[in-house]
């Protein structure tokens, strides 16, 4: 059983607009994320929200997402990867993974997801299965309960990126084409429409 964490508490300050609640083919980012997490078998789904939370919130109403704050969602990535996977520890207690994600990823789809799942069940739930891009390893990424602890050590806005690059754990790689596209400005919004 792996759950998932989608971060997606930024207060998407180059962009001008939560780009949480961005259209993307007739559905939010978000909503969309939680669709596809659900529907590789990610179970159950947390996202983790921060700046515009109440707002945020309703385009989550009609998911099966459950909703986790972070207050603490100013300081940093990390806190929220921290926030999401206590929520995980807390509320899913036989969760062998966690599978961390974001929400502005607009090639990710669920045969993706579905691929790192399969990357993770081979290595028994013992490794990380990573998705590739850009020559670097990076998220979505499904961590080991045995990791569940460092990821609650990080901090700053580095994310998890730190603990892909540094873990003593064995890294299954999963190559992820357009990963390095991301919603960050409006350029970026524009390239993708």
């Amino acid at each position: 059983q792996v759950a998932a964490v989608i971060l997606a508490a930024g207060a998407s300050r180059r962009l001008g607009q939560p780009k949480q609640l961005l259209l993307f083919d007739g559905e939010t980012l978000l909503a969309r994320a939680v669709r596809i997490a659900s529907a590789a078998g990610a179970e159950p789904v947390f996202a983790v929200l921060g700046a515009q939370s109440e707002a945020i919130a309703q385009a989550l109403a009609d998911t099966p997402a459950r909703a986790v704050l972070n207050p603490g969602w100013q300081s940093g990535l990390a806190s929220s990867v921290r926030a999401g996977v206590l929520a995980v520890q807390q509320q899913s207690p036989a969760a062998d993974g966690v599978l961390v994600m974001n929400c502005d990823q607009p090639r990710l789809d669920a045969a993706h997801l579905r691929a790192l799942l399969a990357a993770f069940a081979q290595q028994s739930g013992q490794g990380i299965a990573a998705s590739s891009y850009s020559g670097a390893r990076g998220v979505p990424a499904i961590f080991p309960r045995a990791l569940f602890g460092q990821l609650q050590q990080l901090t700053g806005d580095k994310g998890a990126r730190a603990l892909l690059m540094q873990s003593a754990q064995p890294v299954a790689l999963v190559p992820f084409a357009g990963g390095d596209l991301d919603i960050d400005t409006p350029d970026d919004l524009a390239h993708l429409a």
